[in-house]
């Protein structure tokens, strides 16, 4: 019986004629929903920074654009916001969470990532369920346990600063984005690390942290933006301005400005230019991290 053989170049043209081009309606689209969701993301920070420079009339006109920047709208939010404590506090609560975060979390996803022991995988994934919980949810239990630690302690938590940073040195995100990116690490720079002699914590120190620095720089930056946005918290465990973060100050600054919706605005870009300043510098780092932070194990 006689057999019908395919040539090779036959079964390459089939192939390559059932590959439909790209359609051009369908690109379109695509970059139609990206505009769109961009201008959405995009135009009331436009907005926001147009009006901080507007004077009143302009502002509660419906104007878009200053006729003269008022430089001045500024310095009088700063003042009246009293936004010099405020400002203070916040980069102390900052600073202080954000090195207790990086220590905790960066021993916790050593551990998880490179050590064995009992009962890891099921203590990990107890980790992660905890992201599920509302943040709400977690507001009792550590309001109780910050209390009873400053009754105990030899300081008192409430009202100071271990109350706004200890409850978050250590966030099941954190742990797990570095956790991901440490499993990438060959295996073979740790058989060379015991050969020269070296244990688990300088191979973390010499080693890990200097090849994971775009994840570690994601993990402060995440840590920065959720210490200086903070508001109901800070609320719960403070009474007095000595330690109450600028969110507070923006918060109480806008109930008090009523109707100069100018001052209010610019009091918005004070509070949000440290976060813009910080991706601005760390851009390119923090995308690296993201993208380069696999899924494995």
């Amino acid at each position: 019986m006689a057999r019908t053989v395919a040539q090779p170049s036959t079964m390459r043209s089939v192939s390559n004629g059932d590959r439909q081009p790209p359609s051009i309606l369908g690109s379109l689209g695509i970059y139609l929903i990206l505009i769109i969701g961009a201008a959405v993301a995009i135009i009331p920070f436009l907005y926001t920074v147009s009006v901080s420079f507007m004077n009143l009339t302009e502002a509660t006109g419906g104007a878009w654009l200053p006729r003269q920047i008022q430089w001045e709208n500024y310095r009088q939010a700063w003042v009246q916001a009293a936004f010099s404590t405020y400002f203070w506090n916040s980069v102390r609560i900052a600073v202080i969470t954000i090195a207790g975060e990086v220590v905790f979390c960066t021993l916790a996803a050593y551990a998880f990532a490179r050590m064995e022991f009992w009962g890891k995988n099921f203590l990990f994934a107890l980790l992660l369920s905890t992201l599920m919980l509302p943040e709400a949810v977690t507001w009792v239990p550590n309001f109780i346990t910050v209390s009873w630690l400053g009754r105990v302690g030899p300081i008192s938590w409430i009202n100071n600063w271990p109350a706004l940073t200890v409850p978050f040195m250590a966030s099941a995100f954190s742990i797990f984005l570095l956790r991901q990116f440490f499993m990438q690490i060959p295996n073979e720079l740790w058989d060379s690390a015991q050969i020269d002699g070296a244990g688990h914590l300088r191979y973390l120190l010499q080693v890990v942290v200097p090849l994971s620095r775009p994840a570690v720089m994601t993990l402060i930056l995440f840590a920065f933006i959720s210490s200086w946005n903070a508001l109901a918290w800070p609320i719960l465990v403070t009474t007095t301005r000595d330690w109450r973060p600028i969110s507070y100050g923006l918060y109480a600054f806008i109930d008090e400005a009523g109707s100069q919706f100018h001052l209010q605005m610019a009091s918005a870009m004070i509070t949000m230019a440290p976060v813009i300043v910080l991706y601005f510098f760390t851009q390119k780092t923090f995308i690296e991290g993201i993208s380069t932070t696999g899924l494995k194990g």
